[in-house]
């Protein structure tokens, strides 16, 4: 039987994926799980699987997490991205706030952004700006949960120009605990382009251990944009 207080807490939980939802009518749900059945595995119906020559195995799975339907990703040795089209979704302006809920249960041993060799991260989500030519004018800003780099850095990645991470965790702090993360994203743009942000065209998600031959695993809730 679970306890008053285990109970308590899943409570909490569930709770707080309802009422983040609810808290304002002008957030934008970008994600939510909401309409993919539990079970089905692979890229998700409406995002794109991404290889970009990478080794990717797809190993998602939408699965019930306290109380919400959330997207499990795993990786071994190698490196799953999808991506979803915003369109005109986002306006910016109205909504710079990224909101979105995660839970990372196992880190790339000896992942490290700021190292080309081992740039491996458990969970990354990734705000897209592509311009012509996209594989040298895009920019990317990626949310990251890395194994080392310390939280707060900004790092420039070490194999693809057009992306910078944000170290939004690291470590095994709070490993295993569902957390909300807040970044505003026109003021990350500014920060690392120094230039008024345009709307994004996409985000996308990323798992990834092929560097260190190791494994990761992580969870990813509700995605949204929101008012400040």
């Amino acid at each position: 039987m679970m306890t008053t207080r285990a109970g308590a807490l899943v409570l909490a939980v569930c709770l707080g994926f309802v009422l983040e939802g609810w808290a304002d009518p002008r957030s934008v749900i970008i994600e939510d799980w909401a309409m993919v059945p539990i079970g089905v595995r692979g890229v998700p119906p409406g995002w794109r699987g991404e290889t970009w020559g990478w080794h990717s195995m797809w190993d998602l799975t939408v699965v019930e997490d306290a109380g919400s339907k959330v997207l499990l990703l795993h990786s071994r040795d190698d490196r799953s991205t999808i991506s979803k089209d915003l369109g005109n979704l986002v306006d910016l302006r109205a909504t710079p706030i990224l909101r979105w809920h995660w839970k990372v249960t196992a880190l790339p041993a000896g992942g490290d952004a700021r190292k080309k060799a081992t740039t491996d991260q458990a969970a990354q989500l990734y705000v897209v700006w592509p311009r012509f030519p996209g594989i040298l004018r895009s920019r990317i800003i990626g949310y990251a949960w890395d194994t080392t780099a310390p939280p707060g850095s900004i790092v420039r990645s070490q194999k693809t120009g057009t992306v910078t991470y944000v170290i939004v965790r690291s470590g095994t702090r709070d490993l295993g605990q569902w957390l909300t993360e807040r970044r505003d994203v026109w003021t990350d743009y500014m920060t690392v382009f120094g230039d008024v942000p345009d709307n994004p065209n996409a985000i996308a998600l990323s798992i990834d251990s092929d560097d260190t031959h190791t494994s990761a695993e992580s969870l990813i809730g509700t995605i949204r944009f929101r008012p400040r």
